[in-house]
């Protein structure tokens, strides 16, 4: 397993994964994405800010890194923090805790460009991912309600989601 800056050559084998993330979020939850574009992708991966972990040649799972997220966090997101979006793991490989190993890979990226909180959201309304995400070590911090822009994906249309904290030091 290794991490590695996504590039411009992994972004099909990302929107693969992005699609099949998608499809099972529709199967266990009421709310899922609904489509990136790929100028997004492409700005974050101009931005060093989007990953991918590879097992072999083949693509297991992406993430993106951000240090803001005034959106979704508001006044916290003046905190030092490193926000976590978009994990999404290739179905041959689910089950192999990605998140617990992207959170192990964040505490290293964090600590070097002096972060004190590693930060997630998701959708609110979802027990169970968010009975995962305190499993992999998160402390629930409540539901951010949010206006829509036309800044942001489609799915944020949904206006509240779960947000999630570890805090380092």
């Amino acid at each position: 397993m290794d991490f590695f800056k996504t590039t411009n050559e992994d972004i099909d084998a990302v929107f693969n994964i992005y699609n099949e993330a998608t499809s099972y979020q529709k199967t266990v939850n009421n709310k899922s994405w609904r489509g990136f574009e790929r100028t997004l992708i492409e700005k974050e991966i101009a931005e060093n800010r989007h990953f991918i972990i590879k097992e072999g040649n083949e693509v297991a799972c992406t993430f993106v890194l951000t240090f803001n997220d005034v959106v979704i966090w508001k006044d916290a997101s003046a905190d030092p923090a490193v926000y976590l979006h978009r994990i999404a793991t290739n179905p041959k490989f689910r089950g192999q805790s990605y998140v617990k190993k992207i959170i192990e890979w964040t505490k290293i990226y964090a600590k070097e460009n002096g972060k004190q909180y590693i930060r997630l959201d998701t959708h609110s309304g979802n027990e169970r991912i968010n009975k995962y995400y305190t499993s992999c070590g998160f402390d629930y911090k409540g539901i951010s309600t949010i206006e829509w822009t036309n800044e942001l994906p489609e799915h944020y249309k949904e206006g509240s989601f779960s947000l999630f904290e570890i805090k380092l030091y």
